[in-house]
């Protein structure tokens, strides 16, 4: 018998994957899709290099390579997390002209778990402050409750953490 409450998993169609069949420890995968961010008309990233972080009942966190953004949109910020799995992440800050300062859009990991060292030099960004954020040409939607980073899109499906009453899944 499992130690949490487990939700019933929403069915899974054509081409789509439940979030409930990831694993419980986090698993990095690099994937070749198109991740296109932009905010205040600017665009801010455009890579096909990804790694997505996939972990039971979270839509995948993409981790696009630092490169990727031109070298004074995204500046170190306030404030530190701990990961038990990839360990200490740093916060980022976005900055575009003409637009207001997104305070903690982003994070990495300075020093990885060496379980994780695919996430070297890499920035996971949430969707929800910037303008657009598409995969493959589909438009992310924001991993629901504000402190998770997924992305959602078409080819997951949940129901997935972040969303009310979800906090002992």
């Amino acid at each position: 018998m499992s130690w949490f409450w487990r939700p019933t998993p929403d069915p899974v169609g054509a081409g789509q994957e439940s979030v409930w069949n990831y694993p419980r420890t986090p698993l990095a995968q690099r994937v070749r899709r198109r991740a296109v961010l932009r905010h205040a008309g600017i665009l801010i990233a455009d890579t096909d290099d990804l790694v997505r972080m996939l972990e039971i009942g979270h839509p995948p966190t993409y981790y696009l390579p630092r490169a990727a953004f031109d070298a004074n949109v995204l500046v170190n910020g306030k404030g530190q997390t701990w990961c038990e799995w990839k360990g200490v992440a740093s916060y980022l800050d976005l900055v575009v002209p003409g637009a207001d300062r997104l305070v903690s859009v982003g994070w990495w990991y300075p020093r990885p778990d060496p379980r994780y060292l695919e996430l070297t030099d890499r920035v996971a960004l949430y969707a929800e402050p910037l303008d657009c954020v598409t995969l493959d040409g589909e438009r992310v939607t924001p991993q629901p409750g504000g402190f998770y980073g997924g992305w959602i899109t078409p080819d997951v499906v949940g129901p997935f953490k972040g969303v009310p009453g979800s906090s002992w899944w």
